[in-house]
C-alpha cells in the first residue's frame, strides 16, 4: 500500500471494508450479519469499526439515494479562478449545502463540483450565484444526459477499483421524480445520518420516528425496491484507504457511438462512473470516466486500456490536486 494508514490495514481489516462497501444488512444487528460474513465477533467488527473511522478511513455508513428520484436537480460544474483567488472561491462553493464534491483539478476549468438543489430552486440561478459570490472567472454547467455507470468500490484485497455495474439511465423514468409520502420524507431523513456503531444501530432511527425496527427496515427495503435508495453502505477516504490518485478523463466520442463506447467504458471494473453530458464549442468531451487507483501511473495505464478497446484517442486527463469537499447531500434538511 502507499500510505501509512493504509499499511496498517491487516487482513480482517480488508475484509471488513471489502463488505460494507458492498452493502450493511438491513437488519436490526447488521454488525453481527458482517461479522458473520468475515468469521470474526460482532465486538470486534464494531470495534475495527470504530477505529477505522477514528483513523479517517472509513468516512461515512448511511443509505445512498438518486438524486433525481427524490425530486432534486444535479449537475457538475467546472469553474475557473486564477490560482490566488481559488482558496477562496472552494471555501465559497463549500458552504452551499447542495456541494457534496469539490476538487481542485489540473485544467484551465480548476475548481470541479456537484450540486444538487432542491425541488423549488433553479439550478441555472443558483449556479450564476454561486459564481457571482466566488467571483469565478467562467463557469461551464455539464449536466447528465446520460448514466452509464455509478458506484466506487474499493477491493481492499487487491488493491484495485472493482466497481459495480449500477446505471440510473437503466431504471425508466429516471429523471422523474417520483410521490413521496411525509413518512417517506422522515425515513429519508433518518438514513441518510452516519450509521451508529452500535448493537442495534437502527433503534435510535425507529425510535425517533415512532415506528419499529422492523417498520423502518421494511421501509428502507422499500426504497431500494422503488430505486429512490441505490444501496445502505459505507464510503471511504479513498486516500487514507491507500487508492492516493484519481483523475477524471474526459473523451470526445462520436455523437453516434456515444451509447455503444459509454457502455465499454462502463464496463472497465476499474472505472466508478461513467456518464454522457453536453459539449460546447470550446468543450468537445461528451464522455466522463473516474478512475481511482493506488498510483498516478496506475491511472494513466487504464486510460490507454480504455482508450485501445474504444478507439477513442482524443481524451485529456483531469487529476485531483485537492479535495475541497467530499460529502453525501443532505435531503430535505
Amino acid at each position: 500500500m502507499t500510505t501509512d494508514t493504509a499499511a496498517e490495514l491487516d487482513l480482517l481489516d480488508r475484509k471488513i471494508l471489502n463488505v460494507v462497501q458492498t452493502a450493511i444488512p438491513l437488519v436490526e444487528t447488521p454488525y453481527a450479519a458482517v461479522a458473520e460474513s468475515v468469521g470474526a465477533s460482532e465486538d470486534e467488527v464494531l470495534r475495527r469499526l470504530t477505529e477505522l473511522r477514528g483513523k479517517h478511513v472509513l468516512r461515512q455508513m448511511s443509505a445512498i439515494f438518486d438524486t433525481r428520484r427524490l425530486g432534486y436537480k444535479s449537475s457538475l460544474v467546472a469553474m475557473r479562478f486564477s490560482p490566488e483567488r481559488l482558496p477562496e472561491g472552494a471555501r465559497i462553493i463549500n458552504e452551499h449545502p447542495g456541494v457534496s464534491h469539490n476538487y481542485e483539478r489540473t485544467h484551465e476549468y480548476n475548481l470541479w463540483f456537484t450540486l444538487a438543489v432542491p425541488p423549488a430552486e433553479t439550478l441555472d440561478e443558483t449556479v450564476e450565484e454561486l459564481a457571482r459570490k466566488a467571483h469565478a472567472e467562467a463557469y461551464r454547467m455539464l449536466p447528465t444526459i446520460h448514466f452509464f455507470k455509478v458506484g466506487v468500490n474499493f477491493d481492499m484485497m487487491a488493491e484495485e477499483t472493482s466497481a459495480f455495474n449500477y446505471s440510473p439511465s437503466a431504471v425508466e423514468g429516471w429523471q422523474t421524480p417520483l410521490p413521496l409520502t411525509d413518512f417517506d420524507i422522515a425515513c429519508i431523513r433518518e438514513l441518510q445520518n452516519d450509521l451508529p456503531m452500535e448493537h442495534r444501530p437502527f433503534k435510535g432511527m425507529a425510535e425517533r420516528l415512532g415506528v419499529t425496527e422492523a417498520q423502518l427496515l421494511a421501509k428502507a427495503q422499500e426504497l431500494i425496491d422503488r430505486k429512490l435508495m441505490r444501496r445502505f453502505s459505507a464510503v471511504l477516504h479513498h486516500r487514507r484507504a491507500g487508492f492516493k490518485a484519481n483523475v477524471m478523463v474526459v473523451w470526445r466520442v462520436p455523437q453516434e457511438k456515444g451509447q455503444e463506447i459509454g457502455q465499454q467504458m462502463a464496463a472497465f471494473p476499474q472505472v466508478s462512473h461513467c456518464y454522457q453530458r453536453p459539449v460546447y464549442p470550446d468543450w468537445p468531451y461528451s464522455h466522463f470516466t473516474m478512475i481511482h487507483a493506488v498510483t498516478r501511473q496506475r491511472c494513466e495505464e487504464i486510460a490507454r486500456q480504455i482508450s485501445q478497446k474504444t478507439g477513442v484517442t482524443d481524451y485529456a486527463m483531469l487529476f485531483s490536486v485537492r479535495e475541497w469537499k467530499k460529502t453525501r447531500v443532505k435531503y430535505f434538511a
